[in-house]
């Protein structure tokens, strides 16, 4: 019996599950595209915060989805907090922002 004809449609198989799964957007996205935007709209205002001396870049995480900016991690000061915020709302394409950062003492 020669198995090579049903390796090779199970490695087919496999790579196209594969490469689908591999394409495949976040939640609540409906193309790859948006998800892409929401990835570029992470990644300026990320850049935003690591430029800003206020704001700590690496203890404020942002992720993106459908414009929806959402701030979390923790913050020195109230001010921190705010600053942001709002170089997160002043960002190009954003939509709105979500700010659930907190304030640690």
């Amino acid at each position: 019996m020669n198995f090579r004809p049903l390796l090779l449609a199970v490695a087919s198989a496999t790579l196209v599950i594969t490469t689908a799964t591999g394409c495949a957007v976040a939640r609540d996205q409906s193309t790859v595209g948006a998800y892409i935007d929401d990835a570029t709209l992470t990644t300026r205002v990320k850049a935003k915060m690591a430029e800003n001396t206020m704001v700590s870049a690496t203890s404020i995480s942002v992720e993106t989805l459908n414009g929806t900016v959402q701030l979390s991690g923790f913050a020195k000061s109230a001010e921190e907090r705010s600053m942001a915020e709002k170089l997160a709302r002043e960002t190009s394409g954003v939509k709105s922002v979500r700010n659930d950062v907190i304030i640690r003492n």
